[in-house]
């Protein structure tokens, strides 16, 4: 079975920061680009960052950029969203994902170009 687990998430007051990492199972995850999407409750599945399977292109949601920070470490298999300066407002369970697709520029995909799906951590920033 191949699969990607999220983890990293948890209780933080505002301004605070959380590491959430994404691991990869039974496949090599730098041979995909990889997405974290979030879904808060009542609300739908929104893509906030993407990164390229080589790290060189990146991308982030208008209301995380300059606070988020998506990397990977393919020797690892695994990829990271940094998040500083958390809000109430990221309150949310955060999915990773991977894609076949290679990623240049733009947002995130469709969500079924995503192959993989973490089963999601989730977020919560108190204010």
């Amino acid at each position: 079975l191949s699969a990607a687990a999220a983890s990293g998430g948890g209780l933080v007051q505002t301004g605070g920061s959380l590491r959430l990492s994404c691991a990869a199972s039974g496949f090599t995850l730098d041979d995909y680009t990889i997405a974290w999407f979030r879904q808060a409750p009542g609300w739908g599945r929104e893509g906030i960052s993407q990164i390229s399977s080589s790290g060189s292109n990146t991308y982030y949601l208008d209301s995380v950029k300059g606070r988020f920070t998506i990397s990977r470490d393919n020797a690892k298999n695994t990829v990271y969203l940094q998040m500083n300066s958390l809000r109430p407002e990221d309150t949310a369970v955060y999915y990773c994902a991977a894609a076949r697709r290679q990623y240049v520029f733009g947002t995130t995909f469709p969500l079924d170009d995503y192959v993989y799906w973490g089963q999601g951590t989730l977020v919560t920033v108190s204010s």
